[in-house]
């Protein structure tokens, strides 16, 4: 899942009316319409706080059950976007000239689970709908510029213990697959522990028993939500920095 690790804002200026664009790492719904109360409340004085986002359903348990009672219900197959809750809003602005453009800058940079606010405070001009579209993409575009992107995936712990004869085979297979470590220990074996992809485990864990002739052991845990920045494996708390 890309998407963004942690807010930040952008600023477009047009002939005085001024953007400011944030950007926010989201779950849910909930947490969509609280990111966007406290931009309110933050640029209470503003004209409009027109906003856009994107919500993996999984990561939404309500939408996601009301989703699959409805399919049922209707005795439909789920669509692609099915997959995916999509909202956005002009918040004033004339009809298609904000929210939908700044949904559009979210689809087309890939990103789930973020919510973009856009603020204006008008200048004196009217922009027109050209110009307002502009705006608000111009606004999100430069948020988007300034802020990091990172994959979250669903990882399996898994634990290797194997002896030094093996290691050196173990770690070029480790570094070619880009398997990230949590941990390395040095006794009388090597004990590594990586995080491997969910869906990955049992080729990753074949390869590790053709390498090592079967010897090597090897512990699963529960699945965790991770991501790799810069070579540093960020869970749990460090995900939302």
């Amino acid at each position: 899942m890309r998407t963004v690790y942690r807010a930040v804002r952008g600023e477009y200026t047009e002939k005085k009316s001024r953007f400011i664009a944030d950007l926010f790492y989201i779950e849910s719904e909930e947490e969509a319409e609280a990111a966007l109360a406290r931009v309110r409340k933050e640029f209470y004085d503003a004209r409009h706080h027109c906003s856009a986002f994107i919500i993996s359903r999984k990561n939404d348990a309500a939408a996601a059950e009301a989703g699959a009672a409805q399919k049922k219900a209707q005795g439909n197959a789920p669509s692609p976007g099915s997959q995916m809750i999509l909202r956005s809003s002009d918040d004033g602005e004339p009809q298609g000239t904000a929210g939908h453009p700044m949904l559009d800058v979210l689809t087309s940079a890939g990103l789930v689970n973020v919510l973009a606010v856009v603020t204006r405070y008008f200048g004196g001009t009217l922009l027109g709908t050209g110009g307002l579209v502009r705006s608000y993409t111009k606004a999100l575009q430069d948020a988007l510029e300034k802020s990091i992107i990172i994959e979250r995936k669903n990882g399996i712990p898994l634990t290797v213990t194997a002896d030094y004869t093996a290691i050196g085979k173990l770690e070029y297979f480790f570094a070619k697959e880009e398997l990230p470590a949590l941990s390395k220990e040095y006794g009388e074996n090597v004990k590594e522990t990586l995080l491997i992809p969910e869906e990955r485990l049992s080729q990753v864990q074949n390869e590790i028993t053709q390498l090592t002739g079967g010897k090597a052991g090897m512990s699963a845990g529960n699945a965790i939500e991770y991501a790799v920045l810069d070579g540093t494996v960020l869970t749990g708390e460090a995900l939302l920095d």
